[in-house]
């Protein structure tokens, strides 16, 4: 019975697998064993610790320990010493056993495994062994792991986050090793999907944050565990969890914290990362203070900023994590202060970062107080310094950020406690005044407190509800107590005054009473308060707050608030300190229309039709304003005792007119006739009240009923009247004459009881009747007239001043100075009594008549004899109130004066223009009676006016019309409306029958006369009479004549005639009946569009046409009528005319006679007609919204004039009618009026201008057609309004190509019409310089303004036309320079340099690089026939040019869509570069070294090859030039593929770098030295070289032969010390060769390379015959002939015989040597000339060459291989040349060479005779010693040579007693005499040497 092996249990099996790799792995006795068990066995084996036995497990952990033993790094010390000069110092190095740190660990196995399992225990060794091993395998297998490591590594965080800072820290190590590709090209797309990080969004964004938490994370102090931006588990991640040695670099595995940084914000600017992945991390670089870091951060934040949405409620929440940090001792610290600014500026704009209300009141806090701890619980890093001021800038922008974009509730919830904060910041600081030790506050704080006070300004205008809007207005009242008592600095004011400025509009809305009354009670405190006092007992007053009190009143409180009317008031009285600005501004108060002006309505109150009547504009209540200003216990309390000064004198007469304008208005409104609030708002009431006689009425009727049913307003018009009263007597302020005026202007509306009080006070008028002040004068006087004409004055009082008055007037002739002034005034007091007496029908008074004849007597004395022409005026005046009056009539001339003498005086006077002399005329004509006799007064005085015609002042004329009215119709004139001054009827004048209709008859047939002075005058007069008597029969009946004369003015050259008839057919229109304008209307149009010629008048021989002297210029208004005329044809409404017409009027007269003033132009379209037909009809509106264009500027000003008037919304009115208009305009620009053209495109201009695309997009196209026709216009004017309209059509187009998405296509569609005209002839070549110009502008501003997929069809074209450009625009004056540059001590080369300059920053060529830009590969093909085109025809400097900088933006910036083009641009480029221009060609040159980038190996070697075709074969020698510079510019811009064909180019290089042309030399030379390491670099292409050369040697030009030589012997020169034989070898061949031939200049620098190759080689010794050869040249190259050259060939000659130390040469070289030298011995005397060398005298030379071959004479002397005798005749030879040499020619070179000579010879004599000397060889040495020390005199260097050659003679000396007796003497002789130290000491030498 057989019984079965028991059964192995699974735990068995395992553990005997697990055994067997144990002992696998123990039996391994070498690391590449070890290696390669552990790459088949180590994962398999880790899997086991998944094991359910505890014993397998274990048994796994040991073998892997002692895995880690056998590959662990085992760290050895190892010291040596180091002696270097006798120092010692001590390395002490720390070094990894190499072997143990080579054994490989299957990672990619392990990582796979890692990435596959579950099991802790497995991943915790895998990742064991994966940070073992990531630094042991090679770059290629790292970089092959990113991938797999990336793959899930989101995942892996989520399982064990102990784990994935392992994998992460791993990456960091792989990532050192990763090469990233060129940004933008397809390997760098490419990299996402490469490195694994394009499968999953989720692991892309896990490497990103935590690529960017690592750019945050700094740990500065020892034991801290977070940094700004990163928590406590943050920081821990990143140094995997507790590994100490993490970021030490030094450490085993450790790494370099900053390069790592570096390595990974590199990594994040690839194509690895999209751009939201990657701008937070980049925000991060951006904000590191190291520049590596901070550099590429901000690089990708300007490409990857558009794609973040700051709007992004997530995106948000971590930008305010990391600037605040989180919550708890775990938590993040808050960011840096550079982060926090950058974040900052993000958070500014964004809209949605309002909503974190927590977060912005946190930032803030935090900002004002830097050492505040923060809200989470945690103290955030110091700020101090600059940083911290930049930082609360920035928070002080963001809280201004806050302020203007957030929605109301957000604002409601943050505002008021950040006003808090903010406040409490600048309180802390010290508040007025900074709280400082005495030193002055720093910029920093003032710049921080300036932007507090703004910031406060901002937020609670944004909040006024709860800050701003309460009881006590704190807020309020702390700004202006800040305003007036911070003196930190005048800035700090400016802000204060715009914190100020910003809740200014918050007060804008209607507030409470009981907020309006504190406001209120605010403002009147601040405008009271001085610089100097003290406000309260807390601060000094150091600055006025008036200016912003005052605008405050005026743009807070309501319009009827009468103390804020007060403050106006109060400004306008300020002292002298205040700014102009407080009285303009208390002014505007005053006005209602700037109050309207300053305030306009909002939302639904600003649309609705009666907002004019709104609350806030009401008017201050009349009675109210009184007592406020002048009322009992008021700063003007007029029940002051009389003389009192009052205080604002000022303000005073301005607060008088202020409320006479509101009187009337008030009284004005209740009539219903109110002027409305506008500009001329108080010249309208003046003109009503003045010369509306209906509007007079009404007033008076109002103004019985206020004083007999209204009390209070009763009493208010008394306390104003007597206000007025009061300036008048007590002369306050200027103008106090206003007020006056005031009393007189409501003396004749108020019932005569008003003046009651005023009359009790009638003595107070008698100083200023006297006053020395005219205006004063005249208008007391009248008043004086007024009050005691009345029967409730007292006559007692009157006498009194009337005796006063009459005794200045009979004293008038002794009248001088102020005395005259006095009888002035009484004069007029006087007169005025009087005719004031008679119009209230009191002239039978008992004194009256004696009074009159009087005072009418001592008027006409002064009339008569009086030349004082202040006493004349108002004697004249005087008569003329009299005469008004009836006082004076014509038959009633007291002896012994008479009428005529009075007619004659005042007639003279009217001549001379004075005005007062005609209405004297006047008002005697209205008294005189109407007889049938010719003869009569009545018609010599109407007589006396007409003949002022010839007077040329049209104010005179006026005057004149106006008394003719008067003399014609007497008080039915209206002229007089308001000059009765007195509650009265109006007086009884004679009845006129006639007198009227002859003046009107008269005046119309003047208006028929060709006289200009007459024409001009009765223009005048008849609109005068039409104007004052128009409503009488008379008039009526004739006002078709009327019409008619007025017409014919319409054409007169005198603009001030048209005008007058523009009036006058106006108010024919107006005075007639509806039939009677109806056949007006049929006339006047007739006579505008009939054939006959009805406007030019008619020219008779009397015709004046020109004045003397002066031509008429331009077309006079007359153009303006016609265009009203076809303005209202066009419209079908010719009616229209008359109510234009009035409009026309452009001289300053009219604004200037209240008479002709209009109350407003609506009056002129008040008609509801009018109206009705604008509603019905709109034709208008396009017809005149051209003509406010027209190119005359009278009826451009017409026609806006009668647009104003018309169109009272203008935008609402041209929305409307915005297709009709412009239909209108698109036809008309093409019309064939050119006025009609040129107005069409100005209008089109203003009409598409801030009007949104969409309105006008349809009409695009068709605009731009019609102004590309008008562009080309044959009037010059209309050509410049097409210009200008299509500079407007071109901000529109670079709008909408700045526009979204939603515009492409019509961007897309007027580019297409566009571009082509703008590069047509048309455009920018164009013959017009300003054509050109706009075209250019244009079109930068579109390539600029440009979409790229917008514009990238047209790059092709437009980069050809550009470049093209680049020369046609340029300006010609630089060629006419360019071809004159001598005369201007200018180079060309200096030309073409500014040329060049200019090309490189020309806007062009920005545009040229914006195209290329935008380049795709579709638009590549398509450019390059373009540019090449371009390339090919361009002619001048700045377009070839241009097209090298092309090819270079494309060769470096898109060389990924360029490089398949490389190979044909090069070949073009190629052709272009042999320019005559040389910077032309140079800059073609750069373009191939460019463009070699790109280009093809095949397509560079033909670049190389035509290079050296260009300079060994050309017969150019500018060729070889380029071929150096197209050589360099490769070298530089190419440098790695010029590297890669290094042996095929540098062989070139090397031989051309010795061209005997500077300029050639310098390129090849700079290319050699930039590309080659050494001298000895020319050994690796030393076989290229000699080839290269010696082919060249044979060459037919001299100039490649020679450099081939020099190329070649430099060879020699840079092959270092030693030459090899192999290199010898291929040397010889080419040495001799260049060795050959003539002379040429530069070849002793071959013969010499041939020397140093015999010296430092062993050719000689290699092959005799090559020895034989080198000797015979050098010999041969002796004899050469040539001075220059055999210097030279001499010295070669006496190295080469040194170095042939065992040949005898001295035969050979005594007969090259002794006829130069006797040669030279014999032309020593000649006469010194230049010679064929260009360094030195042909004397200079055959000393040198005499020096030469002395010393190579002697160096062939050899003892070692000369027999004694041959030595002894070689000596003797030697010395006698010597001896003569040194007897006739001992200059310095010749001794020093002798001396050098003899100290070599008589060293090689000493080393080879050992033994005593004697005979011949004695008696030469002899001769030898003589020589050494000759009587010339010597420079101290021949003579230490002399010296030193004794030295060398002293061993000699020595073995010879005789010698050195003779050697001893001259050395004593010579020491006897020597006076230099060293040679002193040399000599003594010698003598001791001798001694030895």
């Amino acid at each position: 019975m057989s019984t079965s092996a028991p059964t192995e249990s699974p735990e068995s099996k395992e553990l005997s697998l697990v055994g067997k790799v144990e002992l696998r792995i123990a039996l391994v006795d070498s690391d590449t064993k070890l290696e390669s068990i552990l790459k088949t066995y180590l994962p398999p084996l880790l899997l086991k610790l998944a094991s359910d036995y505890i014993s397998v497990r274990n048994k796994v952990i040991s073998i892997c320990q002692h895995i880690n033993t056998r590959i662990k790094p085992q760290w050895v010390l190892r010291s040596f010493l180091q002696i270097v000069d006798s120092f010692v110092y001590l390395f002490v190095l720390l070094e990894n056993t190499q072997n143990q740190q080579s054994i490989k660990l299957p990672v990619a196995a392990l990582l796979n495994q890692f990435k596959d399992n579950d099991n802790a225990l497995i991943r915790h060794f895998d990742l064991l062994y994966i940070q073992q091993g990531i630094d042991r395998i090679a770059t290629n297998d790292r970089l092959s792991l990113l991938p797999t490591l990336i793959r899930g590594l989101h995942s892996n965080y989520d399982e064990s986050i102990t784990h994935a800072a392992s994998l992460f820290n791993v990456l960091l190590k792989i990532l050192h090793s990763v090469s990233l590709p060129t940004r933008g090209s397809a390997d760098d797309v490419a990299i996402r999907a490469k490195v694994g990080l394009s499968e999953s969004t989720e692991d892309a964004d896990f490497v990103a944050t935590w690529l960017g938490k690592l750019i945050l994370f700094n740990i500065n102090q020892a034991g801290a565990k977070r940094c700004p931006g990163l928590s406590v588990e943050d920081c821990s991640f990143l140094q995997v969890h507790g590994r100490k040695d993490t970021w030490l670099p030094n450490a085993g595995g450790g790494m370099n914290l900053i390069e790592t940084k570096v390595v990974a914000a590199r990594f994040l600017s690839s194509g690895a990362f999209i751009d939201p992945e990657r701008f937070l991390p980049a925000l991060f670089a951006s904000a590191d203070p190291n520049s590596r870091l901070s550099d590429i951060g901000d690089d990708i934040l300007k490409r990857a900023a558009s794609s973040v949405s700051l709007e992004d409620r997530a995106f948000l929440e971590k930008l305010f994590v990391i600037y605040l940090g989180t919550r708890g001792a775990e938590g993040s610290l808050p960011a840096r202060a550079p982060l926090q600014i950058k974040i900052l500026a993000l958070l500014s704009r964004s809209k949605l970062s309002s909503s974190f209300i927590s977060q912005s009141i946190q930032i803030v806090r935090e900002g004002l107080d830097p050492e505040i701890e923060t809200g989470n619980g945690n103290v955030g890093p110091s700020k101090q310094g600059l940083e911290a001021s930049k930082l609360r800038g920035q928070v002080f922008a963001f809280t201004n950020w806050l302020a203007r974009i957030s929605s109301p509730e957000d604002i409601r919830a943050f505002a008021p406690h950040l006003v808090f904060q903010l406040r409490d910041y600048i309180e802390s600081q010290g508040w007025p005044r900074v709280q400082t030790d005495g030193s002055r506050p720093s910029a920093a704080d003032l710049s921080s407190r300036s932007y507090g006070y703004e910031s406060i300004g901002l937020l609670a205008a944004a909040c006024p509800d709860s800050i701003l809007l309460e009881s006590n207005l704190d807020i309020l009242r702390w700004l202006f107590s800040s305003l007036a008592a911070d003196p930190s600095s005048s800035d700090i004011s400016i802000s204060i005054e715009q914190a100020l400025g910003s809740v200014l509009g918050a007060f804008g809305q209607q507030l409470d009473p009981e907020l309006e009354n504190a406001l209120t009670s605010l403002l009147l405190r601040q405008m009271t308060l001085r610089p100097g006092e003290a406000d309260g007992p807390q601060f000094e007053i150091i600055r006025s707050t008036r200016y912003v009190a005052v605008r405050f009143a005026n743009r807070c409180l309501t319009y009827g608030n009468v103390t804020a009317r007060w403050m106006n008031l109060l400004a306008i009285g300020g002292d002298a300190n205040d700014r102009s600005e407080v009285k303009e501004e208390g002014k505007k108060g005053l006005d209602p229309y700037w109050y309207r002006m300053s305030n306009p309505l909002k939302g639904s109150l600003a649309t609705n039709d009666d907002s004019s009547h709104n609350p806030r504009y009401d008017f201050p209540a009349f009675s109210d304003l009184v007592e406020k200003l002048f009322g009992p216990g008021a700063e003007w309390d007029v029940q002051r005792a009389q003389g009192t000064p009052f205080s604002l004198p000022d303000a005073y007469n301005p607060a008088i007119s202020f409320c006479r304008s509101i009187l009337l208005h008030h009284a004005l409104s209740s009539i219903e006739k109110a002027p409305d609030v506008n500009a001329g708002w108080e010249r309208n009431i003046d003109a009503l009240v003045a010369n509306d006689e209906e509007s007079r009425t009404c007033l008076k009727n109002y103004m019985r009923s206020i004083l007999t049913t209204d009390r209070r307003s009763r009493q208010a018009l008394q306390i104003y009247l007597a206000a007025s009263f009061r300036s008048v007597t007590d002369h306050i302020g200027k103008d106090s004459n206003r007020s006056g005026e005031s009393i007189i202007e409501l003396a004749s509306l108020c019932p005569d009881s008003a003046l009651d009080e005023l009359t009790m006070n009638i003595s107070h008028l008698q100083t200023s009747i006297l006053s020395i002040q005219k205006p004063i004068r005249d208008t007391a006087t009248r008043v004086f007239g007024i009050l005691a004409s009345r029967e409730q004055c007292s006559e007692e009082i009157v006498h009194g001043m009337l005796n006063t008055f009459n005794q200045k007037i009979q004293h008038w002739r002794q009248a001088i100075g102020t005395d005259v002034l006095q009888v002035h005034g009484a004069l007029l007091a006087t007169a005025y009594y009087i005719s004031r007496l008679t119009y209230r029908g009191r002239k039978c008074l008992k004194h009256v008549d004696e009074l009159r004849v009087t005072l009418v007597t001592a008027l006409l004395d002064i009339m008569s004899d009086s030349r004082d022409k202040s006493l004349l005026g108002a004697a004249v005046v005087a008569f003329a109130d009299l005469c008004l009056s009836g006082t004076v009539l014509p038959d009633r001339i007291p002896p012994p004066h008479s009428m005529s003498v009075v007619l004659q005086k005042l007639k003279e006077l009217a001549k001379n223009g004075d005005e007062k002399a005609i209405v004297a005329l006047g008002n005697l004509a209205m008294q005189c009676e109407e007889v049938k006799s010719e003869a009569s007064t009545l018609d010599k005085i109407i007589q006396m006016l007409y003949d002022l015609q010839d007077v040329r002042q049209p104010e005179v004329q006026f005057a004149i019309g106006s008394s003719l009215a008067g003399a014609a119709v007497g008080w039915r004139s209206k002229s007089l409306i308001a000059t009765l001054d007195i509650d009265g009827p109006l007086p009884q004048t004679p009845k006129r029958e006639t007198t009227f209709a002859k003046m009107f008859d008269k005046v119309l047939s003047d208006c028929r006369t060709t006289k200009p002075a007459l024409r001009q005058a009765s223009v005048i007069w008849l609109l005068c009479l039409v104007q004052y008597c128009g409503h009488l029969e008379d008039a009526q009946i004739r006002l078709r004549q009327c019409q008619s004369a007025f017409k014919g003015f319409l054409s007169d050259r005198e603009s001030l005639n048209q005008e007058s008839a523009s009036r006058g057919l106006t108010l024919v229109y107006e005075k007639g009946s509806r039939s009677l304008k109806d056949d007006l209307i049929r006339d006047l149009v007739g006579s505008f569009t009939g054939t006959s010629a009805g406007l030019a008048g008619n020219v008779s021989e009397e015709t004046q046409l020109f004045e003397p002297g002066a031509l008429p210029t331009g077309e006079g208004s007359v153009t303006t009528y016609k265009d009203i005329m076809s303005l209202a044809s066009e419209v079908g409404d010719p009616g229209l005319v008359y109510r234009f017409m009035s409009l026309a009027s452009n001289n300053a007269i009219w604004s200037s006679r209240a008479a002709f003033g209009r109350f407003g132009l609506s009056n002129i379209l008040s008609d509801s007609s009018v109206d009705g037909y604008l509603a019905q009809n709109p034709k208008l509106y396009p017809a005149l919204f051209r003509y406010r264009f027209d190119p005359n500027t009278n009826v451009r000003q017409s026609m806006n004039d009668i647009w104003n008037a018309l169109v009272k919304d203008p935008a609402l009115i041209i929305a409307r009618h915005f297709d009709s208009i412009i239909d209108d305009l698109l036809k008309n620009i093409l019309g064939k009026e050119w006025r009609v053209r040129q107005a069409s495109c100005a209008a089109i201009a203003d009409l598409v201008q801030g009007r949104p695309l969409e309105q006008y997009e349809k009409y695009l196209s068709q605009i731009w057609t019609v102004t590309f026709k008008v562009c080309d216009d044959i009037k010059d004017s209309v050509r410049i309004a097409a210009m200008s309209l299509a500079k407007v059509l071109t901000g529109v187009l670079t709008r909408s190509l700045e526009a979204a998405d939603s515009s492409t296509h019509s961007a897309n569609k007027m580019l297409k019409e566009v571009v082509p005209f703008l590069l047509s002839p048309s455009g920018l070549e164009s013959s017009a310089k300003e054509v050109q110009a706009f075209a250019l502008f244009t079109l930068l501003q579109i390539i600029k303004s440009s979409h790229g997929r917008t514009l990238r069809p047209f790059v092709p074209n437009l980069v050809g036309h550009l470049l093209a450009l680049l020369s046609s625009l340029e300006p010609a004056e630089v060629n006419y320079i360019h071809m004159n540059a001598g005369q201007y001590d200018l180079t060309t080369q200096q030309i073409d340099d500014a040329r060049l300059n200019s090309v490189r920053g020309s806007p062009m060529m920005e545009a040229i690089e914006r195209c290329l830009d935008i380049l795709d590969d579709e638009t590549m093909v398509a450019l390059c026939p373009s540019l090449e085109n371009a390339i090919k025809t361009a002619i001048g400097l700045p377009s070839k040019v241009g097209s090298t900088r092309v090819l270079v933006s494309l060769s470096t910036r898109h060389n990924y869509i360029f490089k398949k083009y490389a190979d044909q641009f090069l070949r073009l480029v190629r052709k272009q570069v042999l320019d005559r221009n040389e910077t032309v060609s140079s800059s073609y040159a750069v373009g191939c070294g460019y463009l070699a980038r790109l280009a093809s190996e095949g397509e560079i070697l033909n670049l190389v090859k035509y290079c050296q075709e260009l300079y060994f074969d050309s017969d150019d020698d500018r060729h070889r030039s380029i071929a150096g510079d197209i050589i360099y510019a490769f070298s530089k811009n190419a440098a790695d593929r010029f590297n890669s064909i290094a042996s095929d180019v540098l062989p070139f290089v090397f031989i051309a770098k010795h061209d005997a042309s500077e300029r050639v030399k310098d390129f090849f030379q700079d290319t050699w030295n930039e590309n080659v390491g050494g001298a000895r670099a020319v050994l690796l292409y030393l076989k290229e070289i000699i080839n290269l050369g010696t082919l060249h040697l044979d060459s037919p030009r001299w100039s490649v032969k020679h450099t081939s030589a020099l190329a070649i012997a430099d060879v020699v020169d840079s092959s270092g010390s030693e030459i090899s034989d192999s290199s010898a070898q291929v040397m010889w061949p080419a040495l001799e060769k260049a060795a050959g031939g003539k002379t040429w200049e530069g070849k002793e620098t071959v013969l010499q390379g041939l020397v140093r190759f015999v010296k430092i080689s062993n050719i000689l010794s290699l092959d005799e015959d090559i020895a034989k050869q080198i000797q015979t040249i050098i010999l041969r190259e002796s004899k050469r002939n040539n001075p220059g050259y055999r210097r030279h060939a001499l010295v070669c000659l006496g190295d080469f015989v040194d170095l042939q130390r065992t040949a005898d040469l001295f035969s050979q070289v005594y007969s090259i040597t002794e006829p130069v030298i006797m040669q030279a011995l014999v032309s020593s005397d000649e006469m010194d000339v230049d010679s064929v060398s260009k360094d030195h005298s042909s004397k200079l030379l055959t000393e040198i060459s005499l020096a030469n071959a002395l010393g190579t004479l002697m160096k062939s002397i050899h003892p070692q291989v000369q027999s004694e005798p041959a030595l002894v005749a070689s000596l003797s030879q030697s010395l006698d040349l010597l001896a003569k040499a040194m007897s006739v020619n001992g200059s310095r070179a010749i001794l020093d060479s002798i001396y050098d000579a003899e100290k070599g010879l008589l060293e090689r004599l000493a080393a080879q005779y050992q033994t005593s000397l004697t005979g011949p060889l004695e008696d030469v040495l002899v001769g030898y010693v003589q020589t050494m020390f000759t009587p010339h005199d010597r420079v101290e260097q021949t003579r230490m040579k002399a010296a030193e050659a004794s030295i060398a003679m002293a061993p000699l000396a020595r073995k010879s007693p005789r010698i050195a007796l003779v050697l001893q003497s001259a050395i004593a002789d010579a020491r006897r005499e020597e006076r230099s130290v060293s040679i002193q000491h040399c000599l003594d030498r010698a003598q001791k040497a001798l001694e030895v």
